[in-house]
C-alpha cells in the first residue's frame, strides 16, 4: 500500500508489503525501528520467536510516548515480562499487525506525538 504524508519533518513510511518497508522513501527487508524523533535503525531480530525484553527496553531511548508494535503479517500478543521496560517508564504500548502499525505510527507522527514503530519482518 501507498502513503502520502501530510507533514515533512518526521519520518514517514511511504509503502510497505509482506517483505519490506519504506521508511522516507528507502526501502527496509528486515524487522526496524522507526521514531518520529528520526531514528530509523535495524531492530536486530528476525522472527517473532526470537523477541527479548532487550529489544522492547531499547525502544526506550527516544523516550516515545507510545510504542506500535507491529508482530508481523498476523496479529500476536507478546508475553506481558518482554514489555516492563516499557510499562515501568510508563510508555504505553500498543500490539497489531504490522500493516497497521505502519498506518497507525503515520497517523501519530504527523499529529507530532513522540511515536515508536517496532515493526517485525519475519524472513524466511
Amino acid at each position: 500500500m501507498k502513503l502520502q504524508p501530510d507533514r515533512f519533518d518526521t519520518l514517514f513510511i511511504n509503502a510497505y508489503a509482506e517483505d519490506w518497508i519504506a521508511v522516507s522513501g528507502e526501502k527496509k527487508h528486515h524487522s526496524l525501528v522507526v521514531s518520529s524523533q528520526g531514528r530509523c535503525s535495524d531492530w536486530g531480530c528476525q522472527s517473532f520467536a526470537e523477541l527479548s525484553a532487550e529489544h522492547f527496553a531499547r525502544l526506550a531511548a527516544d523516550a516515545p510516548e507510545v510504542v506500535i508494535f507491529g508482530s508481523g503479517a498476523k496479529l500476536r500478543f507478546v508475553s506481558p515480562a518482554l514489555l516492563r521496560g516499557l510499562i515501568e517508564r510508563g510508555i504505553g504500548v500498543e500490539t497489531m499487525d504490522t500493516a497497521a502499525a505502519c498506518r497507525t505510527y503515520n497517523i501519530l507522527a504527523q499529529e507530532g506525538r513522540r511515536v515508536v514503530a517496532a515493526l517485525l519482518l519475519e524472513t524466511s
